[in-house]
């Protein structure tokens, strides 16, 4: 997950340097970042607004450069609706060659659409299950326009879809989200508990919108996004759903303190992996994908449980 803050800063600064006819220095620029009231902050704010932060938070595209084809997989277009009417674009792809043993509902990180995400959950379908991939609004195929609340709706109006399939088992659904996926599944969940719902997985998933903007932006990117639904403050409405935390601790996107503040925060039943040298994008799949077996077998065991 990236974030637009740098460029409002060099934006800014163009201007702020421009008025004062001399060059920033890195002590001013470190001392303008760290100050959330000060000329910076002021000017970023009246250009975009105080909360301004919170819509330039994602970078969707409209593409789509691959399908699960590209990967060897066979796949249905999907289309349903979020409360509000957005229409919603995704697809479902069966459980390869097998029985599936449950359906995973894959709610995929920022940037991009969907195809730019396959990969993370296209060994689901190797491995025997279901999947449903899909886009938020403002992402890909799927209408409206990028919102926070609103994409948390989608990812309620995902399991509502899976949820009405007749070619699925209602009894055997996991939630994976990767990144924001896992944020927004955490708050979306936490907020409307689904019922039936088997087990929750997240991946290299932040606790708070502010933090990520301050690992960026510092004090200056914390004061032009809010904190309104963010994971911290739903992860422990999650139990007594299982809940399965993997993270990098090499991410360098999201903090591994990101993920050990949700599953520390979560209630039980809870199981954390900790990837030693994980990335944010390899996490599951270094080491010959051990901690997608790791993963898999935590799957059966919670299942079969």
């Amino acid at each position: 997950m990236k974030s637009p803050v740098p460029a409002i800063c060099l934006a800014s600064l163009s201007v702020a340097t421009a008025q004062q006819a001399k060059p920033f220095n890195p002590d001013d620029m470190r001392a303008l970042l760290q100050d959330p009231d000060g000329k910076l902050s002021q000017l970023a704010q009246g250009v975009i607004g105080k909360n301004g932060g919170n819509q330039l938070f994602y970078f969707p595209t409209r593409d789509e450069p691959s399908t699960p084809a590209t990967w060897g997989l066979e796949y249905e277009p999907i289309d349903f609706k979020s409360d509000d009417g957005t229409p919603l674009y995704g697809w479902f792809i069966p459980a390869k060659d097998q029985k599936p043993k449950a359906t995973v509902v894959f709610s995929h990180g920022n940037a991009g659409s969907i195809s730019y995400h396959i990969g993370f959950c296209a060994w689901f379908a190797e491995a025997g299950y279901n999947v449903i991939m899909y886009d938020y609004r403002g992402f890909g195929k799927s209408g409206g326009t990028v919102d926070r609340r609103g994409m948390i709706d989608d990812v309620k109006a995902a399991f509502s879809y899976a949820f009405k399939r007749h070619d699925i088992d209602p009894g055997r659904i996991i939630s994976y989200g990767h990144s924001l996926g896992g944020a927004q599944s955490v708050t979306a969940l936490g907020e409307s508990p689904v019922k039936g719902l088997r087990a929750i997985i997240i991946d290299g998933a932040f606790a708070s919108y502010q933090a990520m903007a301050r690992v960026i932006g510092g004090q200056l990117g914390a004061s032009l996004v809010t904190d309104e639904l963010a994971p911290k403050n739903f992860v422990e409405k999650l139990a007594p759903v299982p809940f399965l935390v993997v993270h990098g601790t090499r991410d360098e996107i999201v903090p591994v303190s990101q993920g050990l503040q949700l599953y520390e925060s979560a209630g039980q039943p809870k199981t954390l992996f900790e990837v030693k040298s994980g990335r944010h994008g390899t996490a599951l799949s270094d080491d010959d994908g051990a901690y997608r077996k790791r993963t898999l077998d935590w799957i059966i065991k919670t299942l079969d449980g």
